[in-house]
């Protein structure tokens, strides 16, 4: 069988290469990475010595044109870049695997979303918990009614100094993805945003971090109503994380719950009682493996050393089987789309109805739009 070409777009000092996404591809027998770009020449030698790439480019669209990959990997971490990154590509043919979060708006989504679609593209987000032989085991666990019916689904981001606004987006959307594998899509959003312990006006209203563009505050309250009924809760505030952090989310039903971390193998648990875990409850919290209830952990890596082999391989089967990715470029606008809820219901100052209709960022030009 000839070897899929793979390229890789890094940008050292602009999220460079993001987390790994640059150095699984090596070691798959039906992967050949012929070509890194990096516009920062210090950093592309690097991640030529990384990756083992035969060229090196200091322009992604050179390389686009020279080297007709089949994949690219869109690594870097600044999603500023993204929505230009994934369109060169996607006009030059290419499947990709992208760093999360997906994009700054709605708008941007959409536009990647079409030039995909257009050309029967696959296109893979680094949500790597969708990926988790745990993801799959706690969703037969919910179906065969283990925990009962499901109540409401509480999230919260790592709460480190990103806590509030840029924790929601830079880690927050590994959650609320999760939040839509056992919700469903999401109907309405009603969120608080404060600063400070006052609620956010125009003049806290910043450029973001990481190209992450308009963001504002260190507290963010946020409910959700899903399709399916079920009521969702996402939660940030800054330094309240603590070590361990609480960085996941607990779904509660009427029998029990389910404590789900976020990231690729680690252990989820479940507690078999409809009197949850206070005191007057009678059983014990079990641990979930991969391999099940209470049974011994078999995989070796975990985290991204074994979410993007995982993912990488899914968006493989999915251009072979011509399906989508376990968490496709749809999926991911759904996460993004919860948390441009988050900032249009606090502008608007009540509940807003999902699907968003606005295609750029609520907080751009806060006192124009009424913030």
């Amino acid at each position: 069988m000839a070897k899929y070409k793979v390229a890789i777009i890094g940008s050292t000092g602009r999220g460079d290469y993001g987390h790994g996404l640059d150095a699984v591809w090596q070691r798959f027998d039906d992967c050949e990475v012929v070509a890194v770009a990096d516009p920062v020449e210090a950093g592309l030698v690097k991640a030529l010595a990384r990756t083992g790439a035969a060229r090196g480019y200091a322009d992604y669209r050179e390389m686009l044109d020279k080297e007709h990959p089949q994949i690219v990997a869109v690594c870097p971490r600044w999603i500023d870049q993204h929505r230009d990154m994934a369109i060169a590509c996607a006009e030059h043919g290419c499947h990709m695997y992208m760093e999360k979060p997906f994009a700054r708006t709605l708008g941007e989504a959409d536009e990647i979303i079409r030039a995909c679609e257009m050309r029967h593209l696959k296109l893979a987000v680094a949500h790597i918990s969708r990926y988790s032989p745990q993801l799959g085991l706690v969703k037969k666990l919910i179906a065969s009614g283990e925990i009962g019916d499901i109540l409401e689904i509480r999230a919260r981001g790592k709460e480190d100094a990103r806590g509030g606004g840029e924790d929601l987006w830079v880690l927050g959307t590994h959650v609320l993805d999760l939040m839509r594998v056992y919700g469903g899509d999401p109907v309405s959003c009603y969120a608080t945003m404060r600063q400070s312990g006052l609620p956010v006006r125009p003049e806290h209203v910043r450029a973001g971090n990481e190209g992450l563009g308009p963001l504002a505050g260190d507290r963010i309250d946020a409910m959700y109503r899903f399709q399916s009924g079920v009521v969702g809760y996402f939660s940030s505030q800054r330094g309240a994380g603590g070590n361990p952090n609480r960085f996941g989310l607990r779904i509660y039903g009427s029998r029990g719950v389910i404590d789900h971390t976020s990231g690729y193998g680690n252990p989820a648990y479940l507690i078999a009682d409809p009197h949850w875990s206070g005191p007057t409850s009678r059983a014990a919290w079990r641990t979930i493996s991969s391999q099940g209830i209470d049974q011994p952990e078999t995989l070796t890596a975990t985290g991204y050393e074994g979410g993007n082999p995982a993912a990488a391989r899914d968006l493989i089967a999915a251009i072979e089987q011509d399906r989508p990715p376990l968490c496709s470029m749809t999926e991911a606008r759904g996460a993004i789309e919860m948390v441009l809820g988050v900032f249009e219901s606090h502008r608007v100052g009540g509940p807003v109805s999902l699907p968003l209709t606005v295609a750029g960022h609520p907080l751009e030009g806060g006192k124009s739009r009424g913030l």
